[in-house]
């Protein structure tokens, strides 16, 4: 998240003034400060600082400051406050904001909260809560604003002016029948460039498909993406109206998305940058722990061969060649279809394509490499004989890596696995099996 100058000039007053301890000057200038910027503050800084930070902000900020924060952050905070403060902040934030809050809470808290609410604020949350955080019905917000079809603009225009404010990022009124059914849509712009004598039926757009509550969050986001949406409505199984999702919703599914890709490159899942010792161990143990018993089955490959290792010592010096040419090819492969997946490229009409396509390329490269690797090996210990085996050893891992690269998260996929955070881990598995067991496989049968 970058900051201006201005925001860097403040933190760094914050800095200095953690240092004096004058606890004073630091409230003045969190009080200036959007509530994107304190949340930033909040994630820069360790557990202790925080808390001493949190303490100072005014009790109209916290709700906004909250809905800024990482989730695992946000929910250290919520944990601590008492149902009627949480409720205080739901009176304050957009229903679906609060639904992702509560959906994250324990289910007893959750229930306290809802239990001190009033009625109206329950009845809009309960509808988003509904709906689970990652589909459309989870996103939505419910204040929305809807028209019938037979209104003329003038009158549309004089309901407009009875409201002291209109929902935020609102681009255009939803027009339902009298059943609450989807219609279309009347943009703002439409409305107020237009003859006020015109009926929302003439002047509507009809050929916008609205959004179903059980729809995808990633694929939401990529409609908003390709249709360049500011908001769309989300609704039922009978084309009711639900809500409406808003482009700040798909901004935050976007960065999720984000930082899940990239921390499921460490397999850390999500992680708080500032997290303690004792909560960041644990975590990064587990997959530790995965990659050592991965690691342990190359190495009852390679014992199976000790022999012939022990009588050609220049095999030990370059096998890690071959198994780390093919964990590089494999990891380009994957993190290509990944990608592809995650934008929505890849279907069933062209896997086929891209697993060829995959296995080819990895074919091509393997045997260029081969060539380069077999040269040097044979030149640096004198023997043609070893450079004829790593080459076909090198040319067999990495159409291997070229192949499960794309294969892998396809598979993975149809589990309803995390590729990007386990796929890494088999691969690996896969080409340094594959690389020393194709290596020194044919070592021993060339030298026996």
């Amino acid at each position: 998240m970058e900051i201006s100058v201005k925001t860097e000039q403040q933190l760094e007053r914050i800095d200095s003034a953690l240092e004096t301890g004058t606890l004073g000057d630091i409230a003045s200038i969190i009080g200036e400060l959007s509530p994107g910027d304190v949340a930033h503050l909040l994630s820069s800084y360790p557990p202790r600082v925080r808390r001493v930070l949190w303490s100072l902000l005014e009790s109209e900020q916290e709700a906004d400051v909250l809905n800024e924060l990482p989730e695992e952050l946000r929910n250290g905070f919520l944990i601590d406050m008492e149902p009627e403060a949480l409720a205080s902040i739901v009176h304050q934030l957009d229903d679906d904001d609060v639904a992702d809050i509560l959906q994250d809470l324990p289910d007893q808290l959750t229930e306290q909260v809802l239990a001190v609410i009033d009625d109206a604020d329950r009845a809009r949350i309960e509808t988003v809560l509904a709906y689970s955080y990652d589909v459309a019905g989870g996103l939505m917000s419910t204040d929305t604003m809807t028209i019938r079809a037979d209104l003329t603009l003038d009158v549309v225009l004089r309901y407009l002016r009875r409201h002291e404010e209109i929902p935020p990022n609102t681009d255009s009124l939803i027009v339902v029948n009298r059943d609450d059914r989807f219609v279309g849509l009347l943009p703002i712009r439409t409305l107020l460039v237009s003859d006020p004598s015109q009926s929302v039926r003439e002047m509507m757009i009809t050929n916008r498909e609205p959004i179903p509550a059980m729809m995808p969050a990633a694929e939401v986001a990529r409609l908003f993406e390709r249709n360049d949406w500011i908001s769309a409505p989300v609704v039922n199984d009978n084309d009711q109206v639900l809500g409406r999702i808003t482009i700040d919703d798909i901004v935050d599914v976007i960065r999720e998305e984000a930082d899940h890709s990239l921390t499921s490159l460490g397999r850390l899942g999500e992680e708080d940058t500032f997290s303690t010792v004792f909560h960041t161990a644990p975590r990064r143990a587990i997959w530790l722990g995965l990659n050592l018993a991965t690691a342990f089955i190359a190495a009852s490959v390679i014992n199976l061969f000790q022999g012939t290792i022990e009588q050609v010592v220049a095999l030990a010096v370059l096998m890690p060649v071959v198994a780390s040419m093919g964990g590089i090819a494999g990891t380009q492969t994957l993190t290509v279809l990944i990608r592809g997946m995650a934008m929505g490229h890849i279907n069933r009409r062209n896997q086929t394509w891209l697993i060829g396509r995959e296995t080819l390329v990895g074919a091509l490269n393997g045997l260029l490499w081969a060539i380069v690797v077999a040269v040097a090996a044979a030149s640096w210990f004198g023997d043609p004989t070893l450079g004829l085996v790593i080459a076909i050893a090198m040319l067999i891992n990495l159409v291997t890596a070229g192949l499960a690269g794309a294969v892998l998260p396809l598979f993975l996929d149809r589990l309803g696995v995390d590729a990007a955070l386990a796929g890494g881990v088999i691969l690996t598995t896969v080409t340094d099996v594959v690389g020393f067991l194709a290596f020194l496989g044919l070592a021993t049968y060339f030298y026996a």
